[in-house]
């Protein structure tokens, strides 16, 4: 421990003696590290915030949706769900718990004392809010008693209040969308952006009063979220639920499904398995910039060695053996990568921080404690991998040789 403690403050001494020096040769490692820390950190910031947005969605909730090709969009026969297969959903599938159809109305916009607006107008139930954890902020949701009464009343977005110049609580406003008219009953909880899109820019309306907006003359496009009873069952009720929409449906055996049936969370496994593959790719992109800082590491050491031939022939005729050189310079080498990491790091973050910020919407960059810790050992390896040509050439020296080099 003596011997290595004792080497470790000859390698400082050496460094600090150079100090320009030793800062040129960490450049290389010091850019490397921080370009690798920047790109992660913007990564799984951004990954986060995806994953933050369905965070109250649990794996037991799930979708209903057509299933469209490039043949479908090419030749404008869509497919959509029917009213018949949410019936099927809601009232045939042991294990199926709360069913909220989800239609798009199309319309001409919304309007309000002269000003316009183009939200999404959805139309559902009442167990929207329960299946997809979303709540009002003022006021309430629809109810039954709405949608069975084909009320004109609606659930707005906090985008669309303030695109419309209404009020801070805008509940007991009217406003039209299309033709008709619309009490404001509530105005949801913010969501932020998404991907640089408002997730704010909405009204909700009761189902049936959106079908009475798209009359009989559109085929209403239908998505419907439902959850699961038991957690444990979700794959068996998946195997139900397409069973019996595909009855619905009327398809015959050894016909493809026009529709899917996904849990909740298999866009955000899904998106893992992407930002993981990015981080690696880009990772191991701007990581060979680290091969190269390890290089101009290697270069640095062997005119070191040439350098100090002298005085490693003194520590040699004073007893020091091949082992104590090399560990000696081994060291130095991966101080260098060390060093230069560890500034990378800091430099790294800040100049992820300070993109995210520039960027408008996009979400704050965050650097997992396994990246930096990584980045960081990575760093050390690459300067002892490249240290050991120089470190080997300085242990191998013969003393009476080195002793007489000028």
């Amino acid at each position: 421990m003596y011997a290595f403690m004792e080497a470790f403050r000859a390698a400082m001494s050496s460094l600090m003696a150079h100090r320009m020096r030793s800062f040129l040769t960490t450049l290389g490692i010091l850019i490397g590290t921080g370009s690798v820390i920047a790109v992660v950190s913007l990564v799984q910031g951004f990954s986060e915030s995806i994953k933050s947005q369905f965070a109250d969605i649990g794996g037991s909730t799930m979708t209903l949706q057509a299933e469209n090709n490039n043949e479908n969009f090419r030749t404008g026969k869509l497919n959509n769900i029917h009213f018949a297969d949410l019936d099927a959903l809601r009232y045939k599938v042991p294990g199926v718990g709360v069913v909220a159809p989800i239609m798009q109305v199309q319309t001409a916009g919304a309007s309000y004392k002269g000003r316009t607006a183009s939200p999404q107008i959805i139309a559902t139930t009442t167990e929207f809010q329960a299946v997809r954890a979303r709540f009002p902020e003022y006021g309430r949701f629809i109810v039954e008693s709405d949608d069975k009464g084909r009320r004109r009343v609606a659930v707005i977005g906090a985008q669309l209040r303030d695109d419309l110049h209404m009020a801070e609580n805008p509940v007991g406003e009217f406003f039209r969308i299309g033709n008709e008219w619309f009490k404001v009953v509530g105005m949801m909880e913010k969501q932020g952006e998404l991907l640089g899109f408002s997730q704010d820019n909405y009204a909700v309306i009761p189902f049936d009063v959106g079908r009475a907006l798209m009359g009989n003359n559109n085929e209403p496009f239908i998505s419907a979220s439902f959850t699961v009873q038991k957690m444990e069952e979700v794959e068996q009720v998946r195997e139900r639920v397409k069973r019996a929409v595909r009855q619905s449906r009327g398809l015959k055996p050894g016909q493809e499904n026009d529709f899917k049936v996904e849990a909740a969370d298999t866009f955000i496994k899904q998106f893992d398995k992407i930002t993981g593959t990015a981080t690696a790719v880009l990772g191991g992109i701007v990581g060979i910039s680290l091969l190269v800082g390890g290089i101009g590491i290697m270069n640095i050491m062997l005119v070191s060695v040439t350098e100090r031939t002298r005085e490693i022939g003194i520590l040699k005729a004073l007893g020091a053996t091949r082992r104590d050189i090399l560990i000696q310079f081994l060291l130095e080498a991966g101080l260098l990568a060390l060093l230069g990491g560890i500034i990378g790091i800091i430099l790294g973050y800040l100049v992820g921080m300070g993109i995210a910020a520039m960027i408008p919407g996009f979400p704050p960059a965050q650097a997992p404690l396994w990246v930096v810790i990584a980045a960081a050992g990575f760093s050390a390896l690459v300067g002892v991998i490249f240290g050991i040509m120089p470190a080997s050439k300085a242990a191998s020296l013969d003393p009476i040789e080195a002793l007489r080099f000028e």
